[in-house]
Parts: structure tokens; C-alpha cells; sequence
């Protein structure tokens, strides 16, 4: 059974869309009690207003928690019991908790009871039965993200659903004459991420079944909308002289944080806007002057506009590998609130020309596409990220990496796309395995200088640096961590002999598929078995 209801969870706010089968295309869904509206002026300078839902969740006293729009209008966004950017921090594995109460909730945690709310009242609202629900994740996520959003559908009741990466569903929802034969680069620069994609509409037989996209190539970036406020905030400290580790500060950090990010949005349409905080026991005052010039200055201090160049070409340089370049890119579509700020609009205006960049549906195309996506419409797509079996290097004491499956892998594979054979490392050996482990783009780390901002325990914003090893775990991921041995030698093998020859594929749903035969009994262990879920 097809679905309707599309959730774009973002790093500041969640979109919901709903398909319509009558008018053919995804359309945003309003839940009063969470969500609010919100008003914008387009590149055409008509004003669009749609229904978000602020990716935030208040813990109460008790059991009570308030979710999205709730906690703006209790007040409660700057309170030390509110968790805000739970997406980002889940996505770059932050160990970041706050207490509340008697225990620690994680952003993972928090993200978690979010969507249960936010799920529960949107099932309630178009009557969803057992339909499937679409997600949308970054073009840069991990398996790790993969798998907690998966483990937070199923807690909240969500039994069946589909993940599509937000450039892709962007293409479908945007809202521009598309055509067979039509090239899109989707520029998405949210709260959390920035994630570029180039997009092929390709031609189809049957009308009814919609239009189909094939992803030409991807790239993304660690930088997002919260990178932006955590710069400002280190500029509002600068400017007064302090440090987010002083007394002073400390109980003013999350509401000048809140007024960083106040101060943002309001230079995308402004040429300076003020920060002020005061202590209401204290009369302790922070404040300072924020222009587009500074925040320009910002940008060239942390590289983050070369930073937004390169992932751009990254993306052209793997779609070039498909014979398709910038000239043949028909339009950009700007999308995500970060979009709007003016000097990210003219880096991409550069590139491109003022005439094929778009800016008409930044907030809810991604919402819009995810539905016409459950909804039936079909996506060609590639895989994403390298794949890599680890095995030891026992002269040195150290690991190598051996790949298995490279980024730009088209699926479902008809020939094996690699093989290795598996030895025992020991006399007796019965269990064997293989540890597979995700690589990421080093390239796209744009912490050079291993800091994040985060939320202490007890709710304060600090400047946290990161550690080599945090630094490294970001690019190696052991995807099969809890399942590395899932091969039965019998009888028992001995130490160095080649036991089982392993074949890999993958199918249709971007599994990773063995088959394995056991070299000495010769049976055949695994046909086209599924071991991980790829990206």
C-alpha cells in the first residue's frame, strides 16, 4: 500500500506534507497545536506563508513535555530543559546530554519523544492507518542515523515507511516546470547540513506513475544554519570580552544564543541587526552589533563560502563522471532557511548566473517531494558512500581498509561488485566474519578546528573542542559493529587457511548482499544474503 504523509525532520524545524491525489502533488500539513506559520518573501518578491513545526521539546515537571510551537508559547525556548538542533547532534554522534530531573536525556532520546508527538497527531488528523510513512535524511547521512531513525518510527507506532534523501525529493516538490530530460542542481543549506545534488528527470512510459528523478551526483557538507549561530555567538562574546565558560555568561548563553539566531534571520533581510541579553536577577547585560559585513567577515574566517564552492563542485565533478556538467544543470533550486541568507545566494549566483538560481519553496519542497515519493514516484539512485572491509595488519598492530563497494555504485548490481576470501586466525576457529564499515568524505569536514557547540548538563551553551579520536570516528563507521561473525566453519578451520570465498552484491533496496561458499566442504553457505543497509 502506497502512503501519503512525508515528515522532513530538521535540525530548527520539521515540515509535514500530505500527497493529493487530486491536484497531483504534495501539499504542507498544519497541526494548530504544534505547528505555526510562518511568512516569507520569495525571489519573485510574492509573499508565501506555510506551516513548520519548530524541532524543539521541552521536558516539564513530570511527565509533561512540550513539542514544536508548545514551547514558544510557554516561553520556555531559552530554558535549560529544551532540547533544540537534536538532528545535528545526533548526526555527528555528539555524547552531548542534558539532565532533567533525576536523568540524562540525549538529543537521540529527545528527538525520539519529538516525532512520537509529532507522529501521533498527524495519524490523528488524516486518519492514517497502516500506509506508509516517508522520511527524509541528508544526502551526507550515515548508517547510523539510518538506523535511529528507523528505531524511532517503530517507537512511535510506525511500522512501515520509506527514507529518501532530501535533495532528491526537493526536485519532485519544488514547484517549477519540470520536463523529461531536465537537469536540477538541488542546493539544500538547512539548520544542520548543506547537501547538493544533481538530478536527471528521466522519461517514462506509463504518465500515471509521475516522473522519475536519477541522482547524477551528490556531495555534502558538515555546516549548516546552527554552525552559522555558533559563530555569531562566539562574535557577540568576543565583542564583550568574555568566554562562554564565565559565570557571568553561563546563564545568558542559551538566550544570546536564541538571539544569534534572531539576529541571522533578520540580516537576511537587513543590513544590521542588534543583540541584547540581560540577567533578570543581576541586571548583567550582553550585547553588540551584528552586520551582513561582519557576518560576511565570518564567513571568510571559517572558509565557510569556499566550503559551500567545493561541495558544489564536488557534486558537478561526480555528475561529470556521467557525462553531464554545469551547462546542462536547466535550474538551481535554493532550499532550507540557511538559502536566504544573501551572501550564500550570490556564491551560488556566481557559479551558475543570477537567471537559473531559484529561490520560491526553500522551506517545504523537501516535505512536498517525500510525499510524492511514498506516494508512488519512482528515483534511479547511486550509492552514495565508499564501503570498505577492515582487517588487521598484524606487523604493524594496525588496521587497513580494503573497499568493497565505491561511492557511485549503481543499484541493484547484476555481477558481483568485489570478492574476498575469509581465513581463520586461529586453530578451532568456528564463528568467522567481516567487519564492514562506512567511509566518509574527510573532505567534507568543515570543523577544521575541532569545535562544536553544544548544550552542558545543565543546559548551558558551551565551545566544546573535539578530540583526534571524535574526529576520526567521524569518517569510519562500523556498520556491522553488533554482528561482525556471521559464518559457521564446520568442521573447524585451521589458522591461515582460506575457509570461505565471499561475493558481494547489492539489491534494489541498497542492501548488501553475500554469497558465500565454504572452500572446503564446498556448500554453499549464503545465496544473495542481506548483511547491512548501504546509503
Amino acid at each position: 500500500m502506497a502512503g501519503r504523509l512525508a515528515v522532513d525532520f530538521g535540525t530548527s524545524n520539521t515540515v509535514l506534507a500530505v500527497w493529493n491525489p487530486e491536484k497531483k502533488e504534495g501539499v504542507p500539513l498544519h497541526l494548530a497545536e504544534l505547528g505555526r506559520e510562518l511568512t516569507y518573501r520569495r525571489a519573485d518578491q510574492a509573499l508565501e506563508t506555510i506551516s513548520i513545526i519548530p524541532s524543539v521539546i521541552h521536558y516539564a515537571t513530570g511527565d509533561r513535555k512540550w513539542v514544536g510551537n508548545q514551547v514558544f508559547q510557554h516561553h520556555l525556548y531559552d530554558s535549560g530543559r529544551t532540547f533544540r538542533w537534536m538532528k545535528r547532534y545526533i548526526s555527528r554522534r555528539s555524547p552531548n546530554k542534558i539532565r532533567v530531573a533525576d536523568r540524562e536525556i540525549s538529543p537521540g532520546d529527545a528527538a525520539c519523544d519529538f516525532l512520537s508527538a509529532v507522529l501521533a497527531l498527524a495519524a490523528a488528523e488524516i486518519h492514517l492507518r497502516e500506509e506508509e510513512v516517508a522520511f527524509t535524511v541528508p544526502v551526507e547521512s550515515f548508517e547510523h542515523y539510518e538506523n535511529w531513525l528507523r528505531q524511532a518510527a517503530e517507537a512511535s507506532g510506525v511500522q512501515r515507511f520509506r527514507v529518501i534523501d532530501e535533495p532528491s525529493a526537493a526536485a519532485l516538490g519544488y514547484g517549477v516546470p519540470i520536463q523529461p530530460g531536465d537537469v536540477y542542481l538541488i542546493f539544500d543549506f538547512g539548520g544542520g547540513t548543506l547537501d547538493v545534488a544533481l538530478v536527471l528527470i528521466e522519461a517514462i512510459a506509463d504518465e500515471t506513475a509521475g516522473r522519475r528523478c536519477r541522482v547524477l551526483g551528490k556531495a555534502g557538507s558538515d555546516i549548516g544554519g546552527a554552525t552559522i549561530d555558533g559563530w555569531l555567538f562566539a562574535e557577540i562574546l568576543r565583542q564583550n570580552g568574555g568566554i562562554d565558560a564565565d559565570e557571568a555568561i553561563r546563564p545568558l548563553s542559551r538566550l544570546l544564543l536564541s538571539e544569534c539566531e534572531r539576529a541571522k534571520e533578520l540580516l537576511s533581510l537587513h543590513e544590521e541587526a542588534a543583540v541584547q541579553v540581560s540577567h533578570p536577577q543581576t541586571g548583567a547585560v550582553i550585547k553588540g552589533t551584528l552586520t551582513r559585513g561582519k557576518l560576511e567577515e565570518i564567513f571568510d574566517a571559517n572558509s565557510a563560502l569556499t566550503q559551500i564552492d567545493r561541495t558544489i563542485r564536488r557534486a558537478l565533478t561526480a555528475a561529470r563522471e556521467r557525462g553531464y556538467d554545469e551547462d546542462n544543470v536547466k535550474s538551481v533550486l535554493l532550499v532550507g532557511g540557511s538559502s536566504l541568507i544573501p551572501a550564500v545566494q550570490r556564491t551560488v549566483q556566481r557559479i551558475f548566473g543570477r537567471e537559473r538560481v531559484r529561490l520560491q519553496r526553500p522551506l517545504d519542497a523537501v516535505a512536498r517531494g517525500a510525499a510524492a515519493f511514498v506516494a508512488g514516484v519512482d528515483f534511479y539512485d547511486h550509492i552514495l558512500h565508499d564501503y570498505a572491509i577492515r582487517s588487521v595488519i598484524p606487523q604493524k598492530g594496525d588496521y587497513e581498509y580494503r573497499r568493497i563497494v565505491s561511492r557511485g555504485t549503481p543499484y541493484p548490481t547484476r555481477e558481483p561488485v568485489a570478492s574476498i576470501t575469509v581465513k581463520a586466525s586461529h586453530d578451532g576457529q568456528t564463528q568467522l566474519g567481516l567487519a564492514i564499515f562506512e567511509l566518509g568524505d574527510k573532505g567534507a569536514r568543515t570543523d577544521r578546528l575541532g569545535v562544536e557547540l553544544v548544550f552542558d548538563p545543565q543546559g548551558s551553551a558551551r565551545l566544546r573542542n573535539l578530540s583526534p579520536e571524535e574526529e576520526e570516528r567521524s569518517y569510519y563507521f562500523w556498520i556491522n559493529e553488533h554482528n561482525p561473525t556471521f559464518l559457521t566453519a564446520d568442521p573447524p578451520a585451521r589458522k591461515g587457511e582460506p575457509r570461505f570465498e565471499v561475493a558481494f552484491g547489492i539489491d534494489a533496496n541498497k542492501r548488501l548482499l553475500i554469497t558465500v561458499q565454504d572452500l572446503i566442504t564446498k556448500d554453499l553457505v549464503f545465496r544473495n544474503h542481506p548483511v547491512v543497509q548501504l546509503i
